[in-house]
C-alpha cells in the first residue's frame, strides 16, 4: 500500500511530546513490512537543509484566496541511520515555506505559546500534502493524519482535492482530545475556504473553529491510542466537549495502543547508556543506576530507591497533584520516604519553580529543567521506579520505556497507562507494575508508599523487571491493526 503520513511532528526533526515518537515509530514498522510509506511535516528553523534533498524549488500552494511558494525537500530514513532495513520504503518529506514555518517552535514560543497565524500555518501544510504529491507523481491510498495540526487534510480532500484523489481512503488518529485547534470564527479567512465549507465541513463550532472536530467528521476512520482512552473519551467527562460526535462513530472508531520504537529504546543496545544489561542479566542495570545519583549529584547507594519522572509540566500530567505548594505530595515524600526523586521536564513557570526550590531543599531531589533524549534514556535506565500520575493519558509511553528498562511504573490508572500495567499482587504472575485509581496527593503518596515497602523483596521485584522487560511492546502488532483498517478502507 501507498501510506502517506501527516503530522506537524516526527522524530527526530521537530518533538514536543509523544506524537513525533509514535509517527515515526508507526511509519517505520509499516515500511519494514512493505509498504511504501512517505511522512510530510514542516521544514522548522531547527531543521537543517544540508541533512535534506530537494526535490521541487517553488512548489506552487494554493491557500484559497492566493497562491504561496514553498520548496520541497526530502530526506530518506536510512540517510538518519536508524533502521536501513527499510529499503527507502520510508521518506520523508518537508515544506519549506520560510515566512511560516520558518521560525523557533513548533505551534508556539517563549514570547508568543500560541502563534497567531497557526490556522493559515497548518491549513497551508495540509494543502500541500496534495501539491507535494502531484509534484512526486506519487498518489497515496491511504493518507493518515495526525492531531487537530493536520485535521485539515481530510477536509481539503473531500471538498476541493477529492477529483484528483478519487480512491485515496483517510485514517485520522487523536494523539490528545485536549488539543483540538479551536480559534475564533474570525480566523476561518485564514483557511482560504468557502464560507459553506464552514458548516459543510464541520469547521464551526459554538461560534468558532475547531480543526479536531473537522478532521474527526471528514475522515473514512477514526482511531485513538489506546483502547481505554477510546473508552473515555466517549463519555462526558472525559470527551472535552466532543464525545457525543466520538459516540456517533460506531464502527469506524478504534483504540490501537501505541508501541515503542525498539531501534530507540532497547536496554541491549541503547547508545545513551554507560552500561547496556537485558532481562536475562540485570547487572548493567546497577552500573547505570550509579552512574544516574552521581550525575545528579546524589549520594551513590544501591539500596537507595531511585523514583524517575520525566514529563511535561502541565495540568495533564498531574503536577497540581505532586508539585503544587501546600497540596501536592512531593514535598512530603521527599521528607518522608528513604528514596530518591530525580525529575526532568518543563512547562508552567510555577512548577518549574517549585521543582527548582526542592532541588535546593532536599538532599534525595534532583532535577534538569528542560528536555533531553539522553537524559531520558540515562534516568530510564538508573531508576528503579517511574512515576506517572498523569490526570489522563491517551496511550503514554514512558511506562512502557519503564517497563522495556526493568523500571517498575507507578501510574494513575487512566487511558493507555491502564491498558499495560498490571498491577502488583503477590498472587500474581504477570505484575509488571503498581496504579492507583484516584487522582489525588493522598493516592499518589500511599501507592509510591507501598511500592517502596516492597523494593528489598528482591525476588518479587525480580519477577516484575522480568515481566515487564519480556512484554511485546514492540508496533508490529500496532502497525498490523492499523494495515487491518486501511486493507477494511480499500475495500469499501
Amino acid at each position: 500500500m501507498k501510506i502517506l503520513m501527516v503530522s506537524a511532528e516526527v522524530l527526530p526533526f521537530a518533538k514536543t511530546g509523544g506524537l513525533a515518537d509514535a509517527v515515526t515509530a508507526l511509519s517505520r514498522t509499516l515500511a519494514l513490512k512493505g509498504n511504501d510509506v512517505k511522512v510530510v511535516l514542516p521544514r522548522y528553523y531547527s531543521i537543517s537543509r544540508d541533512m535534506l534533498s530537494l526535490v521541487k524549488k517553488s512548489l506552487l500552494v494554493s491557500t484559497g484566496w492566493s497562491d504561496i511558494l514553498a520548496d520541497l525537500y526530502s530526506c530518506q530514513d536510512s540517510f538518519l541511520g536508524v533502521n536501513n532495513e527499510c529499503h527507502g520504503n520510508l521518506e520523508y518529506y518537508f515544506i519549506d515555506q520560510e515566512r511560516l514555518f520558518g521560525r523557533d517552535g513548533i505551534y508556539g514560543n517563549n514570547y508568543e505559546k500560541d502563534f497567531h497565524d497557526n490556522p493559515l500555518r497548518f491549513s497551508v501544510l495540509c494543502r500541500a500534502v496534495f501539491a507535494m504529491c502531484r509534484a512526486i507523481g506519487w498518489i497515496p491510498d491511504i493518507i493518515h493524519s495526525h492531531d487537530w495540526s493536520a485535521a485539515m487534510t481530510p477536509v481539503i480532500l473531500n471538498f476541493i482535492e477529492r477529483n484528483n484523489f478519487p480512491n485515496t481512503k483517510t485514517v485520522f488518529t487523536i494523539h490528545n482530545l485536549g488539543y483540538q485547534g479551536a480559534y475564533p470564527d474570525c480566523a476561518y479567512r485564514l483557511l482560504g475556504l468557502s464560507d459553506s465549507y464552514k458548516f459543510d465541513a464541520h469547521i464551526s463550532r459554538f461560534g468558532g473553529l475547531n480543526f479536531l472536530q473537522a478532521g474527526i467528521y471528514n475522515s473514512d476512520f477514526v482511531t485513538t491510542v489506546s483502547k481505554t482512552y477510546a473508552k473515555e473519551i466517549k463519555t462526558p467527562k472525559g470527551g472535552c466537549g466532543l464525545d457525543a460526535l466520538l459516540r456517533s462513530l460506531d464502527d469506524v472508531f478504534l483504540g490501537i495502543i501505541n508501541g515503542a520504537d525498539t531501534a530507540e529504546w532497547n536496554p541491549v543496545s541503547d547508545k545513551y547508556l554507560i552500561k547496556n544489561y537485558s532481562k536475562d542479566d540485570l547487572s548493567g542495570k546497577s552500573v547505570c543506576k550509579s552512574y544516574l545519583q552521581k550525575k545528579f549529584g546524589l549520594r551513590q547507594d544501591s539500596e537507595i530507591p531511585v523514583i524517575g519522572i520525566i514529563s511535561r509540566m502541565v495540568e495533564q500530567k498531574g503536577i497540581k497533584e505532586l508539585f503544587a505548594p501546600y497540596y501536592g505530595c512531593m514535598y512530603r515524600m521527599c521528607r518522608d520516604f528513604n528514596a530518591q526523586f530525580i525529575v526532568v521536564g518543563q512547562g508552567e513557570q510555577w512548577c518549574e519553580n517549585e521543582v527548582r526550590y526542592l532541588s535546593g531543599e532536599f538532599e534525595n531531589f534532583a532535577s534538569y529543567i528542560g528536555y533531553s533524549e539522553e537524559i531520558s534514556h540515562i534516568v530510564e535506565a538508573g531508576s528503579d521506579y517511574f512515576l506517572m500520575p498523569s490526570k489522563y493519558e491517551p496511550c503514554g509511553l514512558n511506562q512502557i520505556y519503564s517497563m522495556l528498562y526493568g523500571t517498575l511504573p507507578i501510574v494513575h490508572a487512566t487511558g493507555g497507562l491502564e491498558d499495560t500495567v498490571i498491577n502488583f499482587s503477590q498472587d500474581s504472575d504477570n505484575s509488571n507494575g503498581f496504579k492507583f485509581y484516584d487522582l489525588t496527593p493522598d493516592a499518589v503518596y500511599n501507592t509510591v508508599k507501598w511500592a517502596l515497602g516492597i523494593f528489598h523483596d528482591k525476588s518479587a521485584v525480580r519477577k516484575m523487571q522480568y515481566n515487564g522487560m519480556a512484554s511485546d511492546f514492540s508496533w508490529s502488532r500496532s502497525a498490523d491493526e492499523y494495515i487491518s483498517v486501511y486493507q477494511k478502507l480499500l475495500l469499501e
